[in-house]
């Protein structure tokens, strides 16, 4: 206990802990609702001024991992201060419980950042060597945060720029490649704090050069085509959706929306805004199938899907009503193959590891409807009305990879739904909201997204237009979205430019460091 409370007490007294932990907490301001995209170029360069103290050698390895690590601390403690609504309100953890769960998922996080200003430091030779390993160190700690214990790719310094200049080479090299530009961009501020202009003039050039490239060469255009939506917004009481006793009068309330405004050509309904499970909700599903192929039109719903013979369950998105446009009925039944069940799973909320343990310590890890099964990685794009929709639900919004995996040259719209509410009136949904419009910017596709309760909107890449739904209400909103052809270079290759670069850059930093031992 006394040498813990010496450790804490030298790092009270250093200044350079105080300023990584400033860095990382006003990176937040950098996401939504926010949206400052010059912020994380400043926070970067006061990190970067930590781990390196003068203009040659950076700090020892491990002092640099204490100092990314407290820059994490601040990064994803304020960023992500929303999941604490959902674990205390919905629960059930007494305070100092949440708080610590909290605490844990934050040093958790934190590890990353950690380790990525260890192995820069660790392999570094000089300042341009350092900045080399710096974009190497923090792509593979991106990466491993994405995929370790399900991956939480939340908040990556990429989504800062959706809003920004930037943005323009989302289609290019991806949320991934924006992720890096931040970080060089802000190694040559802190440089240029050291009177040294040469990294940012190689920024400068290196991203006029990129920008321009893109402005001439973009592939993607508007098409001919056009679809008429209507978004339908619930706006469900969290503790409500899934009593039983309630199902009946939430499956009313979105018919009842819709009945109005059965003239467009896709209507789209959120996240298990069907609460019953669709095998006892058979006779309400093929009355909205009748009804939405009368109007010739088709809707889009989730639901759950338990399947009685394999004890199965799925979070499902279904097409009911017409198929493709010219069709005289509907083509609902159940299990019918025009649908897709969630692959990328949210942890306790929707599977519970160890949960024959944990499901009995607290009300948090026995949440209802946290039980579900995967579906497949790769799968057909949603087919309504003759459009192909590629479809993510909620949380698999954030794994670009995923999403891209599911795109086609044919895909008209990206679809995603989800269900907020988890997390009240917090930063969260508009973080949520920023995430999917990259997305949209890195496949040029025009984006829906409905929610329970918002935020629930429409995006458009190519004029960066959005059309968004009030937040907390019931209501629903139409909008004519001009439809996109042409494949971006990303849709196509993802990251792998991205990684041939990082690898060139890794090469370049050690081999500076290799060259030196030589030369002794």
């Amino acid at each position: 206990m006394k040498k813990l409370l010496t450790k804490l007490t030298c790092i009270a007294k250093d200044k350079k802990a105080w300023l990584a932990l400033i860095a990382g907490l006003v990176l937040t301001f950098g996401y939504a609702p926010f949206e400052l995209w010059l912020t994380p170029f400043f926070s970067l360069a006061l990190l970067f001024y930590c781990l390196t103290p003068n203009n040659t050698a950076p700090l020892s390895a491990k002092r640099a991992a204490k100092y990314g690590f407290i820059f994490g601390l601040g990064w994803f403690g304020a960023g992500i201060s929303w999941v604490h609504v959902s674990i205390a309100t919905f629960g059930g953890m007494p305070l100092i419980a949440s708080l610590s769960i909290m605490a844990l998922l934050c040093a958790y996080l934190s590890l990353f950042p950690a380790f990525a200003c260890w192995l820069s430091t660790r392999l570094a030779n000089g300042p341009y060597s350092f900045c080399a390993l710096l974009v190497s160190g923090f792509a593979v700690s991106e990466y491993l945060r994405g995929i370790l214990l399900t991956g939480f790719p939340w908040l990556s310094f990429g989504y800062t720029q959706t809003d920004g200049p930037l943005r323009i080479l989302a289609p290019y090299i991806g949320e991934f490649g924006l992720t890096l530009s931040c970080i060089i961009i802000g190694f040559s501020l802190y440089r240029l704090s050291k009177k040294d202009i040469k990294p940012l003039l190689f920024s400068a050039i290196s991203l006029t050069l990129l920008i321009v490239a893109a402005n001439n060469t973009g592939t993607n255009q508007y098409s001919n085509k056009t679809m008429s939506t209507l978004l339908v917004q619930g706006n469900i009481k969290q503790h409500l959706r899934f009593e039983p006793s309630e199902f009946w009068t939430t499956m009313s309330k979105y018919q009842d929306l819709t009945r109005p405004h059965w003239d467009v050509d896709l209507v789209v309904w959120p996240e298990a805004a069907v609460p019953e499970i669709e095998a006892l909700a058979d006779t309400y599903l093929i009355g909205l199938d009748s009804a939405a192929s009368f109007n010739k039109t088709a809707l889009v719903t989730g639901v759950v899907d338990y399947q009685f013979d394999t004890k199965a369950i799925f979070n499902t998105l279904i097409v009911l009503g017409n198929k493709d446009n010219n069709d005289e009925h509907g083509q609902y039944h159940y299990l019918h193959k025009n649908r897709y069940q969630k692959h990328q799973l949210l942890p306790i909320g929707e599977f519970v590891p160890f949960q024959d343990v944990l499901r009995h310590i607290a009300p948090l890890f026995d949440l209802p409807m946290s039980s579900f099964t995967r579906g497949d990685k790769v799968q057909n794009n949603l087919r309504a009305n003759g459009f192909n929709i590629l479809p993510a639900i909620c949380y698999e919004i954030a794994f670009a990879d995923l999403v891209r995996g599911n795109y086609k040259s044919e895909s008209d719209l990206l679809f995603t739904v989800s269900n907020d509410a988890w997390f009240g009136d917090s930063i969260g949904p508009h973080q949520h909201m920023q995430i999917a419009r990259m997305r949209a910017l890195e496949l040029q596709r025009p984006l829906i997204r409905v929610t329970n309760n918002g935020i629930s909107a429409v995006y458009d890449p190519i004029s960066h237009t959005q059309q968004t739904m009030p937040q907390f209400k019931a209501t629903t909103m139409k909008a004519n979205i001009k439809l996109i052809k042409g494949d971006s270079v990303y849709s196509q290759y993802g990251n792998g430019p991205v990684w041939v670069w990082v690898l060139i850059m890794a090469i370049a930093g050690i081999a500076t460091k290799v060259r030196a031992k030589i030369n002794r």
